[in-house]
């Protein structure tokens, strides 16, 4: 059996403004209709004796996460990490859980924030991993290079394995390198870019481990021993899982293995040409996503004019470039990025300065997914706010009261039900209700069609952290 194990955990911040903390890269339809989460959700079909996949994500976006699941008609796990401890933790918990299930199977881990163009070469990679994988071996892939790339990890290799697998043996993991580093590599021929793509088996990754980090180990053991099964959610226990070491699979087991520590595995590297990024920046998604004859790829309403190899997306209104070139201009409806394709790197240093201020733009969009539907916020000044609100058919907010403001509600899609007070009362499309300050109430979709409305905010103050919560269909609580 394979076994997808797909890791959701990044946070994407060279790809802001259209990736922030609570929407990361993952979950956005970057290259294609799909979002890069569903097509790694879809890469490994075709193959035989694939499983449903196994996902691990941040708490803070299991609902998206499941919710874009669900689309493809999946119906994977997933396990919550509570905090963040980087690809080692995660996929030991991927694993013990597998073991836990009675299935030792062949895990193909897969960042979910990579692109692969070519999937049949991708697949054929697999199949022949799985093979190694199967007889003991870790593998993983590495891409040929075709510059002095800084922001990659390198794998030196070895000489070629038996068999016809393509495969050699790993002779050294090494970080992202300087510049004039990487071009010695570049030139010698024997390295290849770090995909952070891996095959294994379960049992293969729990022994490595526990013999490279027992600490983590122990702690990721300890969390899966006390977690919540919640549906398709596994909740594992968040004190436990704090208190595990962070580290990634290179640093924990890999490097280990290449340095010959005797008792570990063997490990195996296929090279693979499938069209691969990680899409890190700016710059990379340019390089993977068509162009026209100047060499630009855009996105949205945008017109180019005397413009060349430039990269340019909007969402919310037109976006014009007139004699420019090596650009990068990123419009979203709260934010606008322009930034040279050499300077994509230090995006992050924006995104980085929002958060140390405390400015929504780091860890919101303005359009914001709840598990029961989404709001926009359309307008805001002092002592008011608007937003447009959709409520999924079926879906229900929690029963919640606020301290320092009252709400009118105008249903222009669909019927609502709406509790106020001690009433429940039903509101149709051009009619409205107002919930004054401090009353418990509740919003409901009763129907089969999307719920559309304008709730205007009036008070105080306006802040999201101004609910407190009494019933909640999705187990968030308190304030």
């Amino acid at each position: 059996m394979i076994l997808p194990v797909i890791l959701s955990g990044g946070s994407g911040t060279r790809l802001w403004p259209l990736s922030r903390e609570q929407y990361p890269k993952q979950l956005l339809p970057l290259v294609g209709k799909d979002s890069m989460l569903q097509a790694t959700v879809l890469r490994l079909d075709g193959l035989a004796g694939v499983a449903e996949p196994l996902l691990v994500c941040n708490e803070e976006h299991r609902f998206v996460v499941a919710e874009q699941v669900r689309q493809l008609g999946r119906n994977g796990a997933v396990v919550l990490e509570p905090v963040g401890r980087n690809t080692a933790p995660a996929v030991t918990l991927a694993a013990l859980l597998a073991l836990r299930d009675g299935r030792d199977a062949v895990m193909v881990v897969m960042p979910a924030d990579h692109v692969i163009l070519d999937g049949d070469a991708f697949r054929d990679a697999v199949e022949r991993a799985a093979r190694l994988a199967a007889a003991g071996m870790i593998v993983t892939f590495g891409i040929t290079p075709d510059c002095p790339e800084t922001g990659y990890g390198y794998i030196q290799v070895g000489a070629a394995l038996p068999g016809d697998a393509g495969a050699h043996a790993l002779a050294r993991f090494v970080e992202k390198p300087d510049r004039e580093t990487a071009q010695r590599y570049l030139d010698a021929g024997d390295y290849l870019w770090n995909s952070g793509l891996f095959v294994m088996k379960a049992s293969a990754w729990r022994d490595a481990i526990g013999r490279c980090r027992p600490d983590i180990l122990a702690a990721c053991e300890h969390a899966l021993a006390e977690a919540r099964v919640d549906g398709d959610f596994v909740r594992v226990d968040k004190e436990a899982f704090a208190a595990c070491p962070a580290d990634s699979i290179d640093y924990a087991v890999m490097e280990k293995i290449a340095a010959g520590i005797e008792g570990l595995p063997r490990a195996a590297v296929i090279p693979l040409a499938a069209g691969w990024s990680d899409v890190g920046a700016w710059d990379s998604l340019w390089q993977v996503l068509p162009k026209d004859e100047a060499g630009n790829a855009w996105r949205g309403d945008v017109m180019l004019h005397d413009t060349a190899h430039t990269l340019a997306f909007s969402e919310s209104r037109l976006v014009a470039c007139v004699g420019v070139r090596d650009l990068v201009v990123v419009e979203t409806p709260d934010a606008v990025l322009v930034t040279h394709k050499d300077r994509t790197q230090d995006v992050k240093k924006i995104a980085e300065r929002l958060k140390q201020e405390t400015r929504s733009e780091a860890q919101f969009h303005r359009k914001v997914h709840r598990p029961w539907g989404s709001y926009d916020g359309v307008d805001a000044g002092e002592r008011f706010q608007v937003k447009r609100i959709v409520v999924n058919p079926g879906a229900s907010l929690s029963l919640q009261m606020h301290h320092h403001r009252a709400e009118h509600w105008v249903v222009v899609r669909g019927t609502a039900r709406v509790t106020r007070g001690d009433e429940t009362l039903l509101v149709s499309e051009n009619e409205s209700t107002f919930i004054p300050l401090g009353v418990r109430h509740r919003l409901e979709n009763p129907g089969k069609l999307l719920l559309e409305m304008i709730e205007v905010q009036s008070g105080a103050y306006l802040g999201e952290d101004d609910i407190v919560r009494f019933e909640d269909t999705y187990g968030r609580h308190g304030q």
